[in-house]
């Protein structure tokens, strides 16, 4: 088997596994309860919490676990905009962002706020003098994602906020789901911030909302006593302990890791400019994500001639909805290639024997499929 869909969702580490299992065993007691079983798991949630801050360089009060980032991402939006809004009904976004950023702003468009997609240029990145002059007194939220999900495309967070912070009353908030674990995120530079344990070798099932310390949102869920009062329910200690661990393998040996990412990003590059297909990500975008596009082929018809192979990739975010990339055709401005593009996700795991074998599968998939037209 290749896996080259790492950006959907990461196996699990076995060390993470180990800690998950453990905590469930040992740590039985509900961490709200006063007695000593209840005590020792809210000690545990307390030393994973502060571990969990300072990988991140943030502090433990400004940490509200969830279920995910979507539910991460939900919070943090409707969470500011019920807060302030007698502030303004106007939230600025991209055309770059995940479906749980989406679809939470279509709900609140239909509440009477009003959605500005700030321009991208050529390369899928922010325009910061659109994003300037699209700025108002009114504007309650700025949601733009580090990374989008499909092609890659990294954003300039500190260039971004700059601009953000010349309206005091406007609050910024990124989902990073796709940056942790595989680039360091200056957490100053924003309010919020969502990110999955999923996705960088975790438990399925608990993320992590940043949220600036002062800064007040109102809850998604609200009844139960937790970790925060921003987010109500019975702690998970076992989803939480296996969070910070996950974090912390992640971490480790970062900078060989990220080396051995970008080589066989560049490996996978070079092998794929031999084939008749569109390249759609750039030297902008994060090396873990390469999205191509297809010539005549539909995408589905080619991830499914794959798996016949055993390799898995995706063709859209998992979580979309719809015909075509949004994301793809942001960038390239092309509905067909946005109707034909494929991801492929790599990660430190992955070997240069792992991209001959999907190259060589990829090839004849594409002859196959070509030759049936």
């Amino acid at each position: 088997m290749v896996y080259l869909d790492y950006s959907a969702t990461t196996p699990v580490n076995d060390l993470v596994i180990d800690t998950y299992s453990r905590v469930c065993k040992e740590f039985i007691g509900n961490p709200n309860s006063l007695h000593l079983l209840g005590v020792k798991a809210k000690e545990l949630i307390d030393a994973s919490t502060n571990q969990v801050a300072s990988i991140l360089g943030i502090k433990s009060n400004e940490i509200i676990y969830t279920s995910g980032a979507s539910e991460a991402n939900n919070t943090a939006i409707k969470g500011v905009c019920f807060k302030y809004q007698n502030r303004g009904k106007h939230i600025i976004t991209t055309e770059l962002e995940h479906s749980s950023i989406v679809a939470p702003l279509n709900y609140l468009s239909s509440l009477g706020y009003e959605i500005d997609f700030v321009k991208l240029d050529k390369n899928g990145l922010v325009d910061l003098e659109d994003l300037e002059k699209k700025l108002r007194d009114d504007t309650v939220l700025v949601t733009i994602s580090s990374v989008n999900s499909e092609v890659g495309v990294r954003q300039d967070l500190k260039a971004i906020s700059n601009i953000v912070r010349k309206n005091p009353k406007t609050i910024f908030h990124s989902d990073v789901t796709q940056s942790i674990g595989k680039e360091k995120i200056d957490f100053s530079l924003l309010d919020l911030a969502s990110m999955s344990g999923q996705k960088f070798f975790g438990m399925k099932g608990i993320g992590v909302l940043y949220k600036k310390e002062g800064l007040i949102i109102e809850p998604l869920i609200h009844g139960g006593k937790s970790t925060t009062i921003f987010r109500s329910g019975t702690p998970a200690t076992p989803l939480i302990a296996s969070f910070a661990k996950a974090l912390r393998l992640v971490y480790e040996n970062f900078d060989e890791k990220y080396k051995h990412v970008v080589e066989i990003h560049d490996y996978l590059i070079d092998k794929l400019k031999d084939l008749d297909i569109y390249i759609n990500s750039n030297s902008y975008c994060l090396p873990h994500i390469v999205n191509i596009s297809l010539k005549n082929i539909k995408s589905e018809v080619m991830q499914h001639a794959l798996e016949e192979y055993e390799i898995y990739i995706s063709t859209q975010t998992a979580c979309s909805t719809g015909n075509y990339s949004k994301a793809v055709y942001a960038v390239t401005n092309d509905k067909d290639k946005a109707s034909r593009s494929l991801r492929i996700s790599i990660s430190y795991l992955t070997t240069k024997e792992e991209i001959d074998e999907f190259i060589k599968a990829f090839d004849e998939c594409l002859k196959k499929l070509s030759f049936r037209r």
